[in-house]
């Protein structure tokens, strides 16, 4: 792990701390789920302290609101959604994300299933990049 990497990710944990509510265990929850979704993300803090978990190029960004803790899918418009998870910045044409509520349950499998989905995108647009020579 670089030392970035290291800041990164102590600065995810910092901000899961300070929280001290429902949204900070949620935001742990989702992290704990997509590091186990993507074992080689990799976990970098963008935009004034946004949480981001990326490989091959962005894949969520995790941020925390007052009412929710939202994952910005950043290609959610290309993702195949069939649990309908994506509840939120659906007019886009390039991102989805999930608005996740106090009380409210997260379909793990769901959301593992998104998260390895948006890698395996991210992966076919580097090697096509790299066919192209771009």
């Amino acid at each position: 792990m670089t030392t970035t990497e290291a800041s990164a990710s102590d600065l995810i944990d910092a901000r899961i701390d300070e929280l001290k509510d429902w949204r900070g265990a949620t935001l742990a929850r989702v992290r704990s789920l997509i590091k186990a979704a993507d074992p080689q993300v990799v976990e970098t803090w963008k935009w004034r302290g946004v949480p981001v978990w990326e490989h091959d190029g962005i894949i969520c960004t995790g941020e925390t609101y007052k009412e929710v803790v939202k994952l910005t899918f950043a290609k959610g418009a290309s993702l195949a959604d069939p649990k309908g998870l994506f509840n939120s910045s659906l007019e886009g044409n390039t991102r989805r994300a999930i608005d996740i509520r106090e009380g409210e349950a997260i379909d793990e499998a769901a959301l593992t299933a998104l998260v390895q989905a948006a890698v395996a995108l991210n992966a076919r647009g580097k090697a096509g990049k790299a066919r192209t020579g771009a």
